[in-house]
């Protein structure tokens, strides 16, 4: 019987799931892929299964199934394609850990089923906890499942807490490298354009999420995910833009002391230590120099001028269906904006007018939530189409 750990890899094309298979490549002999999935990038999906030979691979468009699994049938790689497909893969006994690396609301229904399974989740899909955390932290807690983290700021916490579990948090610090409009004021970023925010100063990431870094989203819903993996309320997680990105993020005790874990800004570090935890392999990974950064330096983050981390806060405080409703805005705004629809400040202004509008629910069952995230994004279109 093999020892390797075998992993079910969703979203495996986006960029935390290249990276990811680039962590398993340097370690043949402790990973083995037994499932690859990606929505609509059959090509690379089709490359990343003749290199890995995983058991099963899931394409998410049907219209993209046939060329997938007419090449791969060759390779002896079954093949499936949609929704349903994607959501049962999970439950193969072949799979010890499910690394959820889709983008936004689709993670959701996999990593409970996965959960349901029995298998240890390794989240980089934040999306999931920020909607339906009180769900999936209590599924967890029956099944015995782990949740491990992949957001660099989350594992931060995370391994800061190793070997601290009985002690109680005082307080969290995220850190937030500020983006790429960090100190600018609301009218200097009237005019943004789509080349300056994907332009992240410190993060290589997908589009989704390097628009959530420049708009303060992405820390808004960190915050939210925080408090289920952490057991937090939301007076205990504070935020602090940290531009240089060494300090990942803090842990403060209640004696005061406080712990932090640092090293230079490379996803591929947090996404091995969720692979590999409680233990660490080697690495040939570029080390941290003091001498190169004399300085680490630290600023208030600016919630008049970047509303959505507010609008997270809001949606955290008050609880129920808001956070889904504003993550469900929040996707279908970004959508507008990549698309040259809306400009940069309207994605906040959008977010906020559908958080007024949609209806409230402290119901957190799983088909209301799946109600209000439909509801959310249809009044999020209308709110769109008449910003033209």
């Amino acid at each position: 019987m093999s020892t390797k750990k075998r992993i079910a890899l969703l979203g495996s094309t986006g960029s935390i799931g290249t990276q990811t298979l680039e962590v398993i490549a340097a370690y043949p002999d402790q990973f083995e892929i037994s499932v690859l999935t990606a929505y609509n990038n059959a090509d690379l999906l089709i490359e990343q299964a003749l290199k890995f030979k995983p058991n099963v691979v899931v394409i998410g468009d049907e219209s993209k199934y046939k060329k997938v699994s007419d090449i791969l049938w060759a390779a002896d790689i079954k093949t499936f394609c949609g929704e349903q497909a994607l959501e049962e893969v999970v439950e193969m006994d072949e799979i010890d850990i499910v690394l959820t690396a889709l983008v936004g609301f689709s993670g959701l229904k996999p990593t409970i089923r996965a959960i349901k399974a029995g298998k240890n989740i390794a989240l980089a899909n934040k999306e999931t906890l920020v909607v339906a955390g009180e769900i999936i932290t209590k599924l967890a807690q029956e099944k015995g499942v782990n949740i491990l983290p992949v957001d660099s700021e989350h594992s931060a916490i995370f391994q800061c807490l190793t070997g601290e579990f009985h002690n109680p948090i005082e307080k969290i610090y995220l850190t937030a490298s500020g983006g790429p409009f960090r100190g600018k004021k609301q009218d200097e970023l009237l005019k943004i354009t789509k080349a300056q925010a994907l332009k992240h100063p410190n993060w290589d990431m997908g589009a989704k999420i390097t628009i959530d870094s420049a708009t303060m989203m992405n820390k808004g819903l960190e915050v939210i995910e925080a408090k289920w993996l952490f057991g937090l309320t939301p007076s205990q997680i504070d935020v602090i833009v940290h531009p240089q990105s060494i300090i990942h993020s803090i842990v403060q005790f209640k004696d005061g002391s406080m712990k932090a874990q640092m090293g230079l800004p490379d996803m591929k570090l947090p996404i091995q230590y969720a692979l590999t935890y409680p233990n660490r392999l080697k690495t040939d990974h570029k080390r941290f120099n003091f001498l190169d950064y004399p300085q680490l330096t630290f600023e208030k983050a600016d919630l008049a001028t970047f509303r959505n981390l507010q609008l997270a806060y809001d949606a955290m405080e008050k609880g129920g269906n808001l956070p889904c409703i504003l993550n469900a805005a929040n996707e279908v705004a970004v959508a507008a904006f990549l698309n040259d629809k809306i400009g940069f400040l309207a994605i906040a202004e959008i977010n906020e007018k559908v958080m007024n509008a949609a209806v409230f629910t402290k119901n957190v069952e799983l088909d209301s939530l799946l109600e209000s995230d439909k509801e959310a994004r249809k009044i999020a279109q209308e709110f769109i189409s008449k910003m033209k």
